[in-house]
């Protein structure tokens, strides 16, 4: 429709950027919303006014997601392409405009989603207490790349295309219902600044709370749902998404489960990693011998967070007499609590977007001793790839200059 209404006006010089945009925008209404969509457009002066109406109340938000991401680019391509972009709500919905012309110059402002009205609707005031802000943007990460190729594998089923569309619908509405009222970390991208800034408390709400709409209630049943198969998609190699850590997985559940327990009159209840997940055999396919005989400390663990090779020194420095104590342990038993949210956050952008903030330089960091007594260490951390296409990351770890 686009490109035979700019043909017929003889605006091929705008062919290729409406095209591209509208591609997006009407994707993420598809995929986003799973509504009706509306699609019109006008000649506005010397450019063109493309809008996009659907049926979901939220407005789209860019993505500050990694080169290496499975998803967030369509906004970052509107932001860079278009005069001028904004949401207006509807009574059932918004509408999503941009505008172009052939003397773009970009610059426009991004529409801030809080200040987008909304109808009064039915709500469920949940809390969430206790909220891991580092973990929640890392889950949110990875659960919208999950989704994305979850929804894109099941629309190889043509009878199912449809009930896919709505899965991914409701699911993403549970997840932009927790975003837009989820704080961010404020955790610093400098890597000088990172062991500062992505510490307990600072990196944890007390108090969160979120008005769900009665009628997205059950969509976070749907998302628990969809993740849960997706995960074991994942775990099949049938995805490129990379495994998921225990504590994403039970953020996930305790979000999900706060949301429908409480819309039942139960209290909340507290986030807290109560459940410590059962320590896995290290059995990655790639010689550790490097590790475990180097005269130096060294230490190595896979990309699910297990230690699989220590040195001697290691150890020493540790504290620990037998290695069989540490390998096959999560990576977090030498980690301080106070930095293990930033820990797994880290891990899990590092394996799905390739941010790397501490690959490859060294710092100085608290390392957990066996009695529980802490040591500085100067790390420095490099990756190696494992025959059967996994990741290893091993650490230099030697005593800190006083």
């Amino acid at each position: 429709m686009i490109r035979e209404g700019l043909l017929a006006a003889d605006r091929d010089d705008l062919l290729e950027t409406a095209e591209l945009l509208v591609s997006e925008i009407v994707t993420n209404a598809l995929v986003h919303a799973g509504t009706p969509i509306g699609v019109s457009f006008s000649f506005v002066g010397d450019g063109l006014r493309v809008e996009v109406t659907d049926g979901s109340p939220h407005a789209p938000t860019p993505r500050a997601y990694g080169p290496n991401a499975g998803t967030g680019r369509g906004l970052m391509l509107l932001e860079e392409m278009v005069e001028e972009w904004g949401v207006e709500p509807e009574d059932r919905g918004k509408t999503v405009w941009f505008q172009i012309d052939s003397g773009r110059d970009g610059g426009f402002p991004t529409p801030d989603p809080s200040t987008v009205p909304r109808v009064d609707v039915d709500t469920v005031e949940v809390e969430l207490r206790d909220v891991p802000l580092l973990l929640h943007e890392a889950w949110r990460q990875h659960a919208e790349s999950l989704l994305r190729e979850y929804l894109l594998a099941t629309l190889d089923d043509i009878d199912a295309a449809e009930e896919a569309i709505l899965v991914h619908a409701q699911a993403s509405d549970a997840i932009a219902l927790l975003s837009e009222h989820i704080p961010d970390s404020g955790a610093a991208d400098d890597p000088d600044q990172v062991m500062v800034t992505a510490t307990e408390p600072h990196v944890s709400s007390p108090r969160v709370t979120i008005p769900v709409p009665r009628k997205s209630v059950g969509h976070f049943a749907t998302l628990e749902s969809a993740i849960l198969t997706a995960l074991q998609l994942a775990d099949d190699g049938m995805f490129l998404t990379p495994p998921t850590q225990p504590e994403l997985q039970s953020l996930r559940a305790w979000l999900c489960d706060q949301v429908l327990s409480q819309s039942e009159g139960r209290p909340p209840t507290p986030w807290a990693s109560v459940h410590e997940p059962l320590l896995r055999p290290a059995v990655p396919a790639w010689d550790d011998s490097a590790v475990s005989q180097a005269e130096t400390g060294v230490l190595a663990a896979d990309d699910r967070d297990t230690i699989v090779a220590v040195s001697d020194t290691a150890l020493q420095i540790l504290g620990y007499a037998d290695r069989q104590e540490l390998v096959g342990a999560r990576l977090t038993a030498i980690i301080p609590e106070r930095y293990r949210q930033a820990h797994i956050a880290g891990l899990t952008m590092h394996l799905l977007a390739g941010r790397a903030l501490l690959i490859g330089r060294t710092v100085v960091v608290p390392a957990l001793r066996r009695d529980g007594s802490e040591v500085d260490v100067e790390l420095t951390i490099r990756t190696e790839s494992s025959s059967d296409g996994g990741s290893v990351f091993v650490a230099d770890i030697a005593r800190a200059a006083r």
